[in-house]
């Protein structure tokens, strides 16, 4: 500043797109070899430091994998300084352990049969060295924890006189030397102990070798338990779990209900939304996501099948049936078609870490929202707009009902979400930004890139991404590649404070770094 001029700082240049490099791979498939339906990964998510990852599978089973390369820095990485400092190693993780969370089960009363496959995961508050995180499949949430605990190991007691070693030899050899010699267990040589029965008694002397039992606990393992089960509260199948700020509550949802819990008590549960009507024929709309305000602990919302948001204020009324806030995109004229209500069906929404944004996921599109604005999206990425010749196909085949996640990087900054042929893309949020990147979940995530052309910069109020069509060439997708609806990426996960991203193709878990 000179002579108190005001000075405005120039808007800064969005952020160059990164270059994303493989990681690693966990459950590799071999060419030609067949994937079990139950190794097929249905669930993924970091927890809040980022060192840990979990997964679940069709199987029941949870999977726990831990960071390792930044375990042998002496400053913890929990320290703010760590902020400043972009990565400068090879992200690496390791299997930690895994455990059955679900078996399958079926309702006598209904004659349904529950599947043990696992729709969420949510990690909770750690406390004491162990972790504890939240699993559910379609009808019974699991509270679980994980902690490791020495294995106790009792030695033997040993009788034979010529294994001359242990503690029972130390305190005989010192007792030698006294002039009253005394047995190492206080006993007297003079006479004959017949503890062990008619045959047997102690030689003159005592026993040199005598073993007292001893608890020894040199090795550690994970164990998982079962905390708490929390079931028969929703009739229909759970799609989300999401914890509270408060580190005390969470929320569940199923098509019609959204069930509020406290993490201690799992015999009971408020219903605090509830969009069942008098007559089910009257049903013109159902619940696909639900996720509490990642720093507000009265604050959630939730996602329809007609692609609206609602966001709700449990301070308002015990049953919140009345929103606070609605967010939805009107219609654009002369566009209704038959598959305009299923594509508009939001699959996944997810909060932004500093609970301003929210970031939505329908079929076609992502679609960025601020909290504060609920005229329309700030921002509409095209994900799937080159198979929209294709819908009727996509209906035929059922895959127009895949339901695909999003998430956000922890600055902000970018947004993922997935897509078939095993691809899945990242575009830039931040204003001005055009980064658009296609990867594909292999060990060369970029080989299917091709050049584009680079476009104008837009502000954020009007982004929209439109990827190029491959409609000269029937079967090609955006980037020159026949598309393969029967592989599908559908669930990633950003790491909350670093550029890495987990991702499940079938039964194999990849990780990207950039």
């Amino acid at each position: 500043m000179n002579g108190g001029d005001e000075v405005v700082a120039a808007p800064a240049d969005p952020p160059q797109p990164l270059d994303w490099k493989f990681s690693q791979v966990f459950g590799e498939r071999t060419a030609g070899e067949e994937v079990q339906e139950v190794d097929i990964i249905s669930a993924i998510e970091f927890d809040k430091t980022g060192d840990h990852l979990a997964t679940g599978d069709r199987g029941g089973r949870v999977v726990l994998f831990e960071r390792t390369d930044t375990k042998d820095h002496g400053v913890s990485r929990r320290d703010p300084e760590r902020m400043d400092y972009p990565i400068s190693r090879h992200p690496e993780f390791h299997y930690k352990t895994e455990f059955q969370s679900h078996e399958p089960e079926f309702d006598y009363l209904k004659s349904l049969e529950i599947e043990e496959k696992i729709n969420k995961i949510r990690w909770c508050q750690t406390a004491n060295g162990a972790l504890f995180l939240l699993s559910t499949n379609d009808k019974t949430i699991k509270f679980w924890k994980v902690q490791e605990k020495k294995v106790k190991k009792i030695s033997d007691m040993n009788l034979d006189p010529s294994k001359a070693v242990g503690n029972g030899s130390i305190a005989s050899s010192s007792n030698s030397s006294s002039p009253k010699r005394c047995l190492a267990n206080g006993g007297s040589p003079d006479r004959s102990y017949n503890y062990m029965g008619n045959d047997f008694s102690f030689p003159p002397g005592g026993l040199p070798s005598l073993h007292l039992p001893v608890v020894t606990s040199q090795e550690t393992n994970l164990a998982a338990r079962c905390r708490r089960v929390y079931a028969h509260a929703h009739d229909y199948h759970i799609n989300s779990i999401s914890n509270n700020s408060d580190g005390e509550t969470f929320i569940s949802a199923d098509d019609l209900r959204v069930n509020l819990w406290n993490l201690e008590i799992s015999n009971q549960s408020f219903n605090i939304v509830d969009v069942k009507p008098a007559n089910m024929e009257d049903l013109t709309e159902v619940i696909t996501s639900a996720e509490f305000h990642p720093t507000l602990c009265n604050m959630l919302a939730y996602s329809s099948s007609k692609g609206s948001i609602r966001l709700i204020d449990l301070r308002q009324s015990a049953l919140c049936d009345s929103h606070a806030k609605l967010f939805e995109e009107p219609e654009a004229p002369g566009s209704r078609s038959f598959f305009t209500e299923i594509i508009a069906s939001i699959s996944d929404i997810k909060f932004a870490k500093d609970g301003r944004y929210i970031l939505s996921r329908d079929y076609m599109t992502l679609k960025l929202w601020d909290i504060n604005m609920d005229s329309g999206p700030v921002a509409t990425l095209q994900v799937h707009e080159y198979l929209r010749p294709k819908l009727c196909d996509l209906y035929e085949n059922d895959s127009i009902f895949d339901k695909f996640e999003c998430c956000l990087s922890g600055d902000g900054l970018r947004v993922a979400t997935g897509s078939y042929s095993n691809l899945f893309r990242v575009f830039g949020c931040a204003p001005g930004s055009t980064e658009a990147t296609t990867l594909e979940a292999s060990k060369n995530p970029m080989r299917r890139q091709v050049q584009t052309p680079s476009r104008p910069s837009r502000s954020l109020s009007s982004i929209t991404r439109v990827v190029r069509q491959g409609a000269e060439t029937p079967g090609v997708d955006a980037n020159g590649n026949s598309f393969d609806f029967t592989t599908k990426l559908l669930h990633l996960a950003w790491h909350p404070t670093e550029n890495l991203i987990a991702c499940a193709a079938a039964n194999s878990l990849y990780m990207y770094y950039a």
